[in-house]
């Protein structure tokens, strides 16, 4: 019987890995994989030896290669990753960049921002996620056009699995998939957290270049939480032109400075840098002054990644769930915001080449 590595490589990819719902190749379980013969070995890797799914992967793995070849040996060696190996390991080893956008303020336009830059990704030919972290404010659904929509569960080796919901060609998950538009989000620091890590450990995100993590404003819970949970690419910084607005933004840009934190500010997005208005499109009001953006950058060692216009246009395309950048019509906020991502790409390069990977936060109690 003449057993072709390819073919095992493809059956184990058709069995999912209960830790994060990808097949085994792409959640990178499968190592030291050899054909002899009859015989077939390898070893899987496990978060723990101690695993409830350890016996089920086990027999999951045989059954799809004996499918093919129904004569071979199949030995599988069940190996507990290291603790080096699992600290450098993200949850989603299929996510080459998580990027949060956060704001010290409300009020800045961070989640349109979010949906913008994510989409913009996506025309650049991205494979895209948006996780909406605002779990008191969440503003995703409505801007993606997905209200009234509920994410469908999915059973993987008996664990359960959030599959997320699809929209404009990303991949998006909400709390307000799960809650209705008019409940009360109550939550202390402990189901916040909780809540976080189920969207990131228990979701099913599909191989993706960007997840970009709309963070609610402030640096509370839910920011520790994403930082101890995921290895963070960096971070972009939205703030308007007002001094107020740019008070605050220090605030969250130090946070990400902290020396146990260390996640690099990528830039800045300055938000209702002008009014223009439609019937003048060559018009700028600098209602919120100027300049801080500017100085935000500066303070941050980082760049201005792009100033987005207050245009109405923008209010009215995230209320009704077609966001401006797919908007060819409206060139000055497509254009704004195409440029933001242009630099995001250009940044995120930037940096992956010039930094080390970023580790998971480990916090001191």
């Amino acid at each position: 019987m003449n057993i072709d590595k390819s073919t095992v490589v493809a059956a184990l990819a058709g069995v999912k890995d209960p830790h994060t719902g990808q097949d085994l190749i792409t959640a990178n379980r499968v190592r030291d994989l050899e054909v002899e013969g009859n015989a077939i070995r390898f070893t899987l890797e496990l978060p723990s030896l101690n695993n409830e799914y350890k016996s089920q992967l086990n027999f999951a793995c045989q059954e799809a290669i004996l499918q093919h070849y129904p004569e071979a040996n199949v030995h599988v060696h069940m190996m507990a990753r290291t603790e080096e190996s699992q600290a450098s390991t993200s949850p989603l080893p299929h996510v080459k960049n998580i990027i949060a956008v956060a704001s010290g303020k409300g009020g800045v336009g961070k989640s349109t921002v979010a949906t913008n830059l994510a989409l913009g990704l996506k025309a650049l030919g991205a494979k895209v996620g948006l996780l909406d972290a605002d779990l008191y404010g969440p503003s995703i659904p409505t801007m993606m056009g997905l209200q009234g929509q509920r994410p469908k569960i999915q059973d993987i080796h008996g664990q359960p699995k959030i599959t997320p919901l699809e929209a404009h060609g990303i991949f998006t998950m909400s709390i307000g998939f799960i809650i209705e538009p008019e409940q009360a989000v109550v939550l202390r620091g402990p189901r916040l957290s909780g809540v976080i890590k189920q969207f990131i450990n228990d979701t099913v995100w599909p191989p993706l270049d960007y997840l970009i993590v709309d963070l609610p404003p402030g640096t509370g819970d839910i920011q520790l939480t994403l930082v101890q949970t995921v290895p963070v690419t960096g971070a972009v910084l939205v703030t308007t032109p007002q001094e107020v607005a740019l008070a605050d933004a220090v605030k969250a840009m130090n946070m990400f400075f902290l020396p146990n934190i260390n996640i690099p500010v990528l830039g800045v997005v300055e938000n209702m840098s002008w009014f223009t208005p439609a019937e003048l499109p060559d018009n700028k009001y600098y209602i919120f002054g100027k300049g801080g953006g500017a100085a935000l950058a500066k303070a941050s060692n980082s760049m201005v990644l792009g100033q987005v216009p207050l245009v109405q246009g923008i209010r009215e395309a995230g209320d009704g769930g077609r966001p401006a950048i797919l908007d060819e019509s409206n060139t000055v906020s497509r254009d704004a915001f195409l440029k933001v991502a242009q630099n995001v790409v250009r940044q995120v390069a930037l940096r992956n080449e010039m930094m080390d990977p970023t580790q998971v936060v480990k916090m001191e109690q």
